[in-house]
């Protein structure tokens, strides 16, 4: 694995590449690298992008790096739509992670911030109990499937009944990628996944890249947030949550689709948990309520300073 250092550089931020035989993972550090945990953000999907990420960059100060990237099978990384499914893993993502963790340096000083399925990704790293793990930021994820799936179906039970008969056919007849279903998916998604309108630049830029390339997304999630038919579908962290000793913080949205049933487990069974509901956010507060979230952030991670870990058992 070699870093690729003739990608653009410049004093607010770097890129570079990691490359793995005959794949690569991109990677951009905000800030540099210092005594702070750096702060790595694990975007959704599985199959999303960074770009919607981007306003957490001002999560950086002296001493402390904010690192976004693209997981392989998205973005600005590796591309292989031809892959067969079963390559497409939660351990494939954990590999990417505590390499990009190792070449960054960072494996001993970091925090994770994941949101929606990153969330779910950090969680599993998390309760591995890496040493360098400082802290963990659960943004807007289920500690289930199933418990997603349940909730999908009472928030889809609010859509009007055109809309509802609309999802219903075509997901019946397998005709999800018809403009009418993209259409009554998008009422769900207005209420529950972004409602700024119009949509930021940066959330459009990822849904643009999902479209251009669907093959994690429909391989792993399937052809919308709440029809899920892919190999997470039955993905589950509930029982192993007890195993997470990083302080963690629990966000969500009042309107969000991983709603508060989603995301009670982790705020049950993690030890050291502590959760904030943002009132005006859906599924994506750092672009609804980007003040409101950064205060609720730069506390937590200012508050990591002077927490010392007793990692026991």
């Amino acid at each position: 694995m070699k870093v690729d250092e003739t990608m653009p550089q410049t004093r607010a931020h770097r890129e570079g590449r990691l490359t793995r035989g005959d794949e690569h993972t991109w990677y951009r550090v905000n800030g540099e690298i210092g005594d702070h945990p750096t702060v790595v953000v694990l975007h959704g999907g599985p199959g999303a992008t960074h770009d919607y990420l981007l306003p957490l960059e001002a999560l950086a100060t002296p001493g402390r790096a904010v690192v976004l990237y693209d997981q392989v099978g998205s973005g600005r990384s590796s591309h292989s739509p031809d892959a067969p499914s079963s390559s497409w893993t939660v351990s494939r993502f954990l590999d990417e992670l505590d390499q990009l963790l190792d070449e960054l340096g960072i494996r001993e000083n970091h925090v994770l911030f994941g949101q929606s399925w990153g969330g779910m990704l950090a969680a599993e790293h998390a309760v591995r109990r890496p040493p360098g793990l400082k802290g963990l930021i659960i943004a807007n994820s289920p500690a289930s499937m199933p418990l997603w799936m349940q909730a999908a179906e009472q928030l889809r039970s609010a859509l009007p009944d055109e809309v509802q008969r609309t999802l219903v056919a075509h997901e019946a007849a397998g005709t999800t990628d018809s403009p009418e279903y993209v259409a009554a998916m998008h009422v769900y998604y207005r209420r529950h996944v972004c409602r700024i309108d119009p949509w930021p630049a940066e959330l459009e830029a990822t849904l643009a890249a999902i479209d251009a390339d669907p093959t994690v997304y429909h391989t792993m999630n399937g052809p919308s947030e709440f029809h899920v038919t892919g190999s997470l579908r039955d993905w589950s962290i509930v029982d192993r949550l007890h195993a997470i000793d990083a302080p963690t913080l629990v966000l969500t949205g009042r309107y969000d689709e991983a709603t508060p049933e989603t995301v009670r487990p982790f705020i049950e069974r993690i030890p050291q948990c502590h959760s904030v509901v943002l009132p005006d956010s859906s599924h994506m507060p750092h672009l609804e309520e980007p003040e409101h979230f950064r205060h609720v952030m730069g506390t937590f991670l200012d508050s990591l300073d002077s927490w010392s870990p007793s990692r026991s058992g």
